[in-house]
């Protein structure tokens, strides 16, 4: 009896198609007829396209995907360069205070009318160096002097349990920068509180960097009457 012969099995899976289309990227120049003869599903549901038509869509989207990140970077870079030029205001500000009222006015101002802060609020437990009575020298409990001291950046969000009472029940958000005499060891002598009204103002995930910018400002400003 005859065996019937049986031809092997050719299969080519998905995978080794396309680890030879990588291996050879130079196929479809050789081949450039198969650009027009394959067709695809389109992507947005308009029939089939061809290969040629789906790679210029693919590229399409790519270049909108990267419009639209160019568009978020150059936006963010505004904002920033607009916070920056904020900060930049404070500073000359603060070097233009002479003595402790004039550097507390210039914080209050800047605070609310370029960051647009309902209120703010100075906090200091160390003793003035002219002896002289301030509103912001005011004895601060042990428990929230050591929580102010515990903070490695400034606190955002809502209020502590522990310094309620220092702004107004109204308000929604808040930041606590830890000011400091000395930065490098880290010994607070008062703190600069904002608040807002508005509840996603100060989010306990958002960046601190010109708040840290702003405490060490601060610090410096003050530092001189401490």
């Amino acid at each position: 009896m005859q065996q019937e012969n049986q031809s092997p099995n050719h299969d080519i899976s998905a995978e080794q198609v396309s680890s030879y289309l990588r291996s050879f990227p130079h196929f479809f120049e050789q081949h450039a007829s198969l650009l027009a003869e394959i067709y695809l599903p389109s992507p947005h549901g308009s029939g089939a396209i061809s290969l040629a038509e789906r790679q210029q869509l693919a590229q399409r989207d790519k270049i909108h995907a990267l419009e639209n990140k160019l568009v978020t970077l150059i936006s963010y870079a505004e904002e920033n360069d607009e916070t920056s030029k904020k900060i930049h205001d404070f500073s000359v500000n603060l070097l233009k205070s002479k003595n402790f009222e004039a550097v507390q006015a210039a914080i209050i101002q800047c605070m609310q009318e370029d960051f647009l802060v309902s209120e703010s609020a100075i906090r200091i437990w160390a003793n003035p160096n002219d002896d002289e009575t301030h509103s912001d020298y005011t004895p601060e409990n042990k428990d929230f002097i050591e929580w102010v001291n515990d903070l490695t950046r400034p606190y955002c969000g809502e209020m502590p349990d522990i310094t309620k009472d220092l702004l107004s029940n109204q308000l929604q958000s808040f930041v606590f920068i830890p000011l400091y005499k000395n930065t490098a060891e880290k010994q607070t002598f008062g703190v600069l509180i904002l608040g807002s009204v508005d509840a996603q103002h100060f989010k306990s995930d958002m960046g601190v960097m010109y708040l840290e910018r702003i405490g060490d400002l601060v610090s410096a400003a003050l530092s001189a009457h401490i």
